[in-house]
């Protein structure tokens, strides 16, 4: 597999993230393929334009300006799936919900919830580090106007596939938002979870209890950690907490004293 100017391997097309995810033994190996990926011009085009230019608070920083892994350990009971990495701050710092307000909501809240050891993520090195939770997008790279087209879904869908089996552990899946459970079904569809007909409707709380070789499985779904959501009262933190409780509950956690 050839390698770019940064040492990741390349992926340039939807079938080539087929067999590179699929051929990806662990977690790591996953992370530095999902870097190198290049398989949609669009996407492509719109990080490194946004790397280049900056925002101008930023202005003397290196963005990452590639596709953005996953975050969190391998025996990791619970993931948590977003939309998208924001332009200025995962395409920025290289770490997913990682320099914007929206990590500044998910990372807070999973501290709160025991899965993390501190409430901040802003920068790779920063300390943060997770405890049974795996923190993931549908789609890797930023996109513009925080909207992935759904061809680019389904083209990174195989990152996230890949992702999730390789958490052994995996016992629930929190959703952030519409777009995450739209882009999950097929997924774990393919892993070979029983899926309801009709699909269940996405919704802020909604408990989905699915069936599969692993065992079971849990979606929960609740309100993307968006600007537009937690600005305007949409979600609160107690309702992200309530959720994120939910989930360590059902992942078998004990409680948090």
């Amino acid at each position: 597999m050839p390698l770019d100017a940064d040492g990741f391997p390349v992926t340039r097309t939807p079938a080539g993230v087929v067999r590179s995810a699929s051929g990806a033994r662990d977690l790591a190996v996953l992370d530095d393929r999902i870097s190198g990926c290049y398989a949609c011009p669009r996407l492509v085009a719109w990080r490194e334009e946004v790397a280049k230019v900056k925002r101008a608070s930023f202005r003397d920083e290196e963005y990452w300006g590639r596709p953005v892994p996953g975050l969190g350990p391998a025996d990791a009971r619970i993931a948590v799936v977003g939309l998208a990495p924001a332009a200025h701050g995962g395409n920025r710092t290289g770490r997913v919900f990682t320099g914007d307000r929206s990590g500044d909501w998910i990372f807070a809240a999973l501290w709160r919830a025991g899965l993390a050891n501190q409430p901040t993520s802003t920068h790779i090195g920063d300390g943060l580090e997770l405890t049974g939770v795996r923190v993931a997008a549908a789609v890797r790279c930023a996109p513009p106007d925080n909207a992935p087209t759904p061809q680019e879904r389904d083209t990174c869908n195989p990152w996230l596939a890949r992702e999730l089996a390789l958490l052994p552990d995996l016992r629930v899946i929190v959703v952030l938002g519409g777009f995450g459970w739209t882009a999950l079904w097929p997924v774990l569809a393919a892993a070979g979870h029983r899926i309801p007909r009709p699909r269940p409707a996405f919704g802020h709380g909604i408990e989905v209890q699915l069936e599969g070789a692993r065992g079971p499985l849990t979606l929960l779904g609740s309100y993307h950690v968006s600007q537009q959501n937690t600005f305007t009262g949409r979600l609160t933190e107690p309702m992200l907490d309530a959720v994120l409780s939910r989930a360590t509950e059902l992942a078998g956690f004990p409680p948090r004293q």
